[in-house]
């Protein structure tokens, strides 16, 4: 009977904050490298949420936990469904190249002792691949990559009736990023503010 330990919990935070946030970066970056192809405008990975800790180049890195990541642009050079299509099976085929590669290096035993590493790595990769592929609606009542993709090929449109755009503008993420500062300064504010009365 095997319990979860000390080294599962190892496991679990090298999962957490190493693995599943490079398998993240790789499926921002795959939105970015088909972007380019197309003539990308003020591209932007960013990295998690709330306050940004750094910004260097097109990649912003905030201080919340790294789930919340995403892709932003403010126009394309060279538009069509084609391109819409290619730019939401670019973070598919960035994982399923990763997970593929690093696969086959396991299978022919060129990682040595970091098998279990790896398989971990392929496992969160292969898991991305299949919720950004396979077409359903999430949550938030949006529409997965796999579903946009769907509708583009079929309809030739995204059909969800969502009035926001495919992707977010980076100039918008800029001036949303800005208020919400503000409103975290002004708050701060008031609690001092209460705290010396």
């Amino acid at each position: 009977m095997n319990v979860f330990g000390l080294a599962d919990l190892g496991s679990l935070i090298i999962s957490g904050f190493i693995i599943l946030p490079v398998v993240i970066f790789i499926r921002e970056t795959g939105y970015l490298i088909v972007s380019w192809l197309f003539g990308v405008v003020r591209p932007r990975i960013t990295i998690g949420s709330g306050p940004r800790l750094f910004s260097i180049g097109m990649i912003d890195v905030r201080k919340y936990y790294h789930l919340y990541s995403w892709f932003s642009y403010d126009d394309l050079k060279r538009k069509s469904k084609f391109a819409y299509i290619c730019i939401y099976a670019g973070p598919i085929a960035a994982n399923l190249i990763v997970a593929v590669v690093i696969n086959a290096l396991i299978a022919n035993d060129l990682v040595g002792n970091f098998a279990t590493f790896w398989n971990r790595f392929i496992f969160y990769g292969f898991y991305y691949v299949l919720l950004d592929a396979i077409p359903m609606i999430m949550v938030d009542g949006k529409p997965n990559n796999g579903m946009i993709i769907y509708e583009m090929i079929r309809y030739g449109k995204r059909v969800d009736h969502n009035t926001e755009p495919f992707l977010p503008s980076t100039t918008e993420v800029d001036e949303e990023y800005e208020e919400e500062m503000e409103q975290i300064k002004e708050k701060i504010i008031e609690r001092e503010a209460d705290r010396d009365d």
